[in-house]
């Protein structure tokens, strides 16, 4: 019988503790108010996987700013006072059932498809995303070409992440995970087809993640030490599944040094499979490579859904916690189940609509 004891370990990740090493994976659930705020049906989701024993919670994308960065009709935003406000209670119900949480701040990009602020979108480049909008978040139809964003603009996102960091502080969160993944505007940054600059934010991967980079410190020095912060990372997209760096390993070095050398306190890998290589051409998990390069904690997502395989990236330290996505709607109490060798429950498809709904449930026995 596998020894899941690693998976219960205390873990310091920054200023923040964790009691275990089991994280909700962050999610866009859709389910805010029209104007950003977030609700009671939110508040509510996220104390269920609090309840149900998950150390860490990271919530769904979170826009920074009221010019470019929302990404969807109703998504959460943190770019005012009001929408800082309306997260307080999220935050204590959190925190009221003993877990911690991470805002993640997201800014779309040319990923955009639901901006309540403005009727266009901004990219490193004049290049569209490829594929089409997602009916699942009420998009439709192909993405739009972006304006190619100008110097002016990227300090203002920058600015915004700042803004929106300090907004995260108040409201009582624990940290904040900047959102560097899947194809949102950081990523498009990272990403050789869709920057095409000529500038240093362009060409080499130095130049491409120099932004992402930039927006780190710029994080990291305005909340100061006692709060956690750190990136999310990942190769694919949600505009395109079969994205790999082409510059292999050694890019994945300098992407990973660099946001290690920015005083950040974690990186959050992403892949379709988290314990898979890669690349063709080498053995090591994404989440291993970010663990080698970035010298800090490495937060693992991607499929790892069976104890034994989550296990597996903790025991072969390619990762220190892993995040739980579809597993954890799937079991909202996976911790506790697995914990007090308990069987999970039926899987109900319907969990995984983007909304912020979760069936209630009673712990048989509370760990």
């Amino acid at each position: 019988m596998t020894d899941y004891n690693p998976l219960w370990s205390p873990i310091r990740i920054g200023p923040t503790e964790l009691d275990n090493r089991v994280a909700l994976a962050p999610m866009t659930r859709i389910s805010a108010t029209e104007d950003g705020h977030a609700t009671e049906r939110m508040a509510s989701y996220y104390q269920t996987f609090a309840r149900g024993g998950f150390g860490l919670l990271i919530t769904e994308g979170i826009y920074p700013d009221t010019a470019h960065s929302q990404g969807y009709h109703y998504q959460p935003g943190i770019a005012t006072e009001e929408q800082a406000q309306s997260w307080a209670k999220v935050v204590d119900g959190v925190h009221a059932a003993g877990a911690k949480i991470f805002a993640q701040l997201m800014h779309a990009g040319a990923q955009s498809q639901g901006n309540r602020f403005v009727a266009s979108s901004v990219g490193p480049s004049a290049v569209a995303p490829k594929g089409e909008q997602l009916g699942f978040y009420r998009g439709e139809g192909p993405y739009p070409v972006p304006s190619e964003i100008t110097t002016d603009q990227m300090k203002e996102v920058r600015d915004g992440f700042v803004t929106a960091a300090l907004h995260a502080q108040q409201a009582g969160f624990d940290g904040v995970e900047i959102h560097g993944a899947n194809g949102y505007l950081l990523d498009q940054f990272l990403t050789d087809y869709l920057n095409q600059r000529d500038d240093h934010y362009g060409g080499s991967p130095e130049n491409r993640v120099r932004f992402a980079a930039e927006i780190c410190r710029d994080v990291r020095e305005a909340v100061g030490p006692g709060m956690t912060v750190g990136i999310r990372v990942s190769q694919s997209k949600v505009s395109d599944n079969d994205h790999k760096w082409s510059g292999g390993v050694q890019e994945a070095q300098v992407i990973f040094a660099t946001l290690g050398a920015t005083g950040i306190d974690f990186v959050h890998t992403t892949e379709y499979r988290a314990t898979e290589p890669a690349f063709e051409d080498a053995e090591e998990t994404l989440a291993a490579l970010a663990k080698r390069y970035s010298g800090v904690p490495v937060i693992a997502n991607g499929k790892l859904d069976a104890p034994d395989t989550a296990m597996s990236m903790l025991a072969g330290g390619s990762a220190d916690v892993v995040a739980l996505g579809k597993a954890a709607l799937a079991n909202r109490n996976w911790p506790h189940l697995v914990r007090n060798n308990l069987e999970f429950d039926d899987l109900d498809p319907s969990v995984f609509a983007p909304f912020a709904d979760v069936k209630d449930w009673e712990l048989e026995d509370p760990a």
